[in-house]
């Protein structure tokens, strides 16, 4: 066997490699320094525990120039602030030596430190390393492509791996933070920080309120619960792509998903603690949109889609083993690759406000088209019967879907603008909509905002470049009237309702994808004739929707007012939505923290909100 040769580098040659590692695969980057591994437990303690085999597993973190004490990054800044104490500990400090982060005693933090004195520090390294493997998860080719912002003003997402004493861990906009919190079950401390699922999920919400950061105005029960999905189905999407995980997975489950396994169990030590059960959720349900109509509940909800998306990658490995004959391992790994690329990459598709189920599937149905438009397997089907199975497609969406059409259309416009010139400012993809509303159903009296505007370089399983693709997100806002004793101590007041889209194109001007929340005041020609009786109608239907949304949260008690507070709040303190008055007119909105819980209070019979009447 050959010794691995070691690499001295100095640093400026170090920072010309780092602003090359585009171009070099993980193995070289990691023998160059440019990718350093850090041990992490693969699940949490509890499973460490039960299966000490495969107790840690190794974070390839991106090395950055500016690694400081924290541990903090371009991305990340951990301030292990406790509320309940008061107390600062000591941040790790990064060593560029030894590319590791050394305790207060100088020592570097490996899995060992986990036991000793210095337990908090490495807890620290721990969450952030685990933070930065799921943000190149995301941001990779496989993923969006991209570099993504946060939800809020500023580039570091604060970690707080010890905020205080609680069975919870929630992300908060409103400061800027991931909070995880630690409680004890009888002789043993439970760390939020320390399970890899809580933290995945929790990472998600704060990436879902980055790329779409006016799902926070999720009055309706469905964008509320996409949410949760997104965070449940990013556990499990990273926990399968470790190597030795899959292998347990294989030689546990003997091929067959459909089993009770670890894959489909979420925050196992944190189930087992609060519950009794050996997990949090589970995706492995038989839920549908008809047995939970009606449900508000986001995390019961989600289970909905959840299950849809694990059915599918059921179905894959299946399909890898029955059909293509691979091995158990091999059939796994091309499931996880195709996965992250089916529910990562339709992110950018979806409506910038008002997400649905039926929604995230049509984007999950339209990227695959564009990634592999002649479809010899059969995917789109297969997905298409999974939701079906699942009530998110009804026998008219599949109609729909079924009818033959082209793969790539073009907009019919007033005014032509080049795409490169649309994607090179807010200000130019603002007069691009101007010019243009009769034709994209913009009312002619709203005041639209380009709400985000980018460009993503994503990748095929094979790691073929896909089209670049300009992606515009669009909104504006129509008030509406709660008229009615239904919206109680809301009656008579004006609330706003959003509208809008997103509209990606290639850089020849084909449509890749248009998603729509439309409003009830357009006027316009839009592509056909006919269209703009359909968009009004669409926009009916919506403003009904949104209030019978409003009335029924205000029924169940669940709207409160903003919550404060110096020291910050637990999620299951807070009320699941609030209302704010912004310009004259209410917003409702998810609560600022959206944690880990299992809608505790209403299935352990707390009370609930009771402060609309």
């Amino acid at each position: 066997m050959t010794e691995k040769r070691m690499v001295s580098l100095t640093k400026a040659t170090l920072l010309k490699l780092y602003a090359a590692r585009r171009y070099l695969d993980s193995t070289v980057q990691k023998d160059l320094d440019l990718r350093i591994p850090f041990e992490v437990y693969f699940q949490d303690p509890l499973f460490a525990k039960n299966n000490p085999g495969m107790a840690f597993d190794e974070a390839l973190v991106p090395w950055e120039p500016g690694l400081s004490p924290g541990p903090t990054s371009a991305r990340f800044a951990v301030v292990d602030f406790n509320a309940d104490t008061g107390s600062l500990v000591p941040p790790s400090t990064w060593n560029e030596e030894t590319k590791r982060f050394d305790d207060s005693d100088g020592n570097p933090i490996t899995q060992r430190s986990f036991g000793d004195q210095h337990a908090l520090q490495a807890h620290q390294v721990h969450v952030w390393a685990v933070l930065q493997r799921a943000l190149d998860f995301f941001e990779s080719g496989f993923g969006l492509g991209r570099r993504i912002s946060w939800g809020f003003e500023g580039n570091r997402l604060i970690v707080v791996p010890h905020a205080g004493y609680g069975k919870n861990a929630f992300y908060d906009r409103e400061s800027k933070s991931l909070q995880f919190y630690y409680f004890d079950d009888g002789a043993d401390t439970v760390y939020t920080c320390l399970s890899a699922d809580i933290i995945n999920h929790e990472f998600a919400h704060a990436v879902l309120d980055g790329v779409r950061p006016y799902l926070i105005e999720a009055i309706r029960p469905e964008t509320a619960a996409f949410h949760e999905f997104m965070g449940d189905l990013t556990a499990i999407l990273i926990a399968f792509r470790n190597n030795d995980f899959r292998q347990y997975i294989a030689k546990n489950s003997l091929g067959d998903l459909s089993t009770d396994t670890a894959l489909n169990r979420l925050a196992e030590q944190f189930g087992t603690a609060v519950s009794g059960r050996p997990y949090l959720r589970t995706a492995r349900n038989d839920q549908t949109m008809s047995k939970l109509k009606d449900e508000q509940r986001p995390h019961l909800l989600s289970e909905v889609l959840t299950g849809a998306m694990f059915d599918i990658i059921i179905r894959l490995s299946r399909y890898y083993i029955d059909e293509r004959k691979l091995s158990l391992l091999t059939a796994f790994w091309d499931t996880i690759q195709r996965m992250q690329q089916m529910a990562v990459q339709p992110l950018d598709l979806l409506p910038p406000v008002d997400v649905t189920f039926k929604d995230y599937a049509l984007a999950v149905l339209r990227m695959e088209q564009i990634a592999n438009p002649s479809d010899p397997d059969g995917y789109r089907d297969m997905m298409i019967d999974v939701f079906r199975k699942r009530e998110i497609f009804d026998d008219d969406d599949i109609a729909t879907l079924n009818e033959p059409r082209q793969v790539f259309e073009r907009l019919t416009l007033d005014v032509y603008h080049d795409v490169e010139q649309l994607a090179s400012s807010r200000a130019e993809a603002y007069r691009f909509l101007d010019d243009n509303r009769d034709r994209l159903f913009i009312p002619r009296n709203a005041d639209v905002v380009v709400s985000d505007l980018y460009k993503a370089r994503k990748l095929t399983r094979q790691a073929r470049r896909l089209p670049e693709q300009v992606i515009i997100q669009y909104v504006w806002r129509e008030d509406v009237e709660l008229s009615g004793s239904e919206f109680g101590r809301f009656e008579g007041r004006p609330a706003s309702l959003l509208c809008g889209g997103t509209l990606a194109l290639d850089r020849d001007g084909n449509v890749l994808a248009w998603s729509r929340k439309p409003g009830t005041g357009f006027e316009g020609s839009g592509q056909r004739k006919g269209d703009d009786k359909i968009e009004r109608e669409l926009g009916l239907k919506r403003l009904a929707e949104f209030k019978k949304s409003v009335a029924d949260r205000v029924k169940a008690g669940r709207i409160g007012s903003v919550p404060g507070g110096a020291k910050g709040l637990l999620a299951t303190k807070t009320p699941p939505f609030i209302s704010r008055e912004t310009d004259g007119a209410l917003r409702f909105e998810l609560s600022p923290h959206f944690g880990i819980h299992d809608d505790a209070e209403d299935d352990m019979g707390e009370r609930q909100w009771q402060i609309s009447s």
